[in-house]
């Protein structure tokens, strides 16, 4: 069942034949957490890629006095500190459930062998280059959008986020204070 899920969540990128979406499973290893569970603490090394099953995550980096979300991720995507799983040092990034949430993880190990294999190296290489794309436009949304332009891109792209994500970390990660996101949520409706 899981290969079925993670094979579903991935056609859309690369058609991999089910053969391979069992074999990656299989080095997996369901895990839930509760809402604002830490994930993945600041100043460790991440050990874990995660795919989510059910719920959502968030990045965060602790800037002056208190946490700034850099990215969500929601059913059918991975979640991790991708730069410390990659480098194998600790980054000043904070994983954190933002609701209650199922989860499948693997281990560093399991996945860089999973890497050396040819399916592997495509999912991979897909999951990095999506991950780029993603990051880059919210790079450049964040210098050429209003707060208002960037609020109307995170409703599209996510629709029912406010009823899943607190006010605050919406309001963080488009770079703009709870307040204005309530005076421009009020504009929009």
């Amino acid at each position: 069942m899981l290969a079925e899920f993670l094979k579903k969540s991935f056609d859309k990128y690369f058609n991999a034949p089910i053969e391979a979406w069992e074999e990656f499973s299989e080095l997996c290893e369901p895990i839930s957490f509760e809402k604002d569970e830490i994930i993945k603490s600041q100043n460790t090394t991440e050990k874990y890629f995660y795919f989510i099953i059910k719920g959502s995550a968030g990045i965060f980096l602790w800037k002056e006095n208190n946490f700034v979300c850099l990215d969500f991720a929601f059913e059918n995507s991975a979640c991790c500190d991708y730069m410390s799983l990659l480098t194998k040092e600790p980054t000043e990034l904070e994983v954190v459930a933002l609701e209650k949430s199922e989860m499948v993880k693997i281990s560093r190990e399991n996945f860089y062998e999973l890497g050396k294999k040819s399916i592997g190296q495509i999912i991979m290489k897909i999951s990095a280059e999506d991950s780029f794309i993603e990051k880059q436009k919210q790079q450049i949304e964040l210098l050429t959008k209003s707060s208002k332009e960037r609020y109307e891109i995170l409703q599209r792209k996510f629709p029912d986020i406010h009823q899943r994500i607190a006010q605050k970390h919406i309001a963080s990660y488009l770079g703009i204070t709870p307040q204005s996101l309530s005076r421009i949520r009020n504009t929009a409706n």
